[in-house]
């Protein structure tokens, strides 16, 4: 009886934590358009979570962007923005990792589900936008972030580094080079010397 209890009361103590650390809407919601081109961010639809912990949809879109939220359970700041059009590939990967599966078991299942015609990708080259940052330099309060480092990565499908003249590694700060060449998830990386 008294463990049942105190596993019960341990469930609550976590839920009750967990709920603090979740932020409100609207804050989620300012924080992860700023990946986004200006020009995007008021019309993106914005995932995030529910003060029970659950991956929701916090606003619905009026244009082609997907802005996902600050994950809560990670130490600093993260917040992505694509073209909507990835929106399929990302979330076959949300769900692989929700199952357990590692970074390689999620590779190889969308790379076999592309080349079967099950997942779709994006015919044209499509963009996701990534913000980083220190959670020193966040105000949780406003959504606001100083010295955030905005990245790229633009898919390309099957593109190699012989079809697209990209290098496979940077030879400088800042030089777009292709990570994945060849797979469903070949895509350019381009790092901006961060400051």
């Amino acid at each position: 009886m008294k463990t049942t209890f105190f596993s019960c009361l341990a469930l609550c103590v976590a839920a009750e934590i967990s709920a603090q650390n979740i932020l409100p809407a609207e804050v989620q919601i300012k924080t992860a358009v700023m990946a986004a081109p200006s020009d995007k961010q008021a019309g993106a639809k914005v995932y995030g979570y529910a003060a029970d912990g659950t991956f929701k949809i916090l606003r619905e879109g009026s244009n082609d962007f997907v802005c996902l939220a600050d994950d809560p359970k990670k130490e600093d700041i993260s917040v992505s923005c694509y073209l909507a059009e990835l929106d399929a590939f990302m979330e076959r990967g949300r769900v692989l990792a929700k199952e357990g599966k590692n970074q390689k078991e999620i590779f190889d299942i969308r790379e076999k589900e592309v080349k079967e015609g099950k997942l779709k990708m994006p015919k044209q080259s499509s963009t996701l936008y990534v913000l980083s940052g220190s959670k020193d330099n966040y105000d949780a309060t406003t959504g606001a972030l100083k010295n955030g480092y905005l990245r790229y990565v633009v898919y390309i499908p099957f593109a190699t580094a012989e079809s697209t003249g990209l290098p496979l590694k940077p030879d400088v700060p800042g030089m777009p080079w292709i990570m994945d060449p060849g797979t469903h998830r070949a895509h350019i990386m381009i790092n901006p010397p961060k400051p």
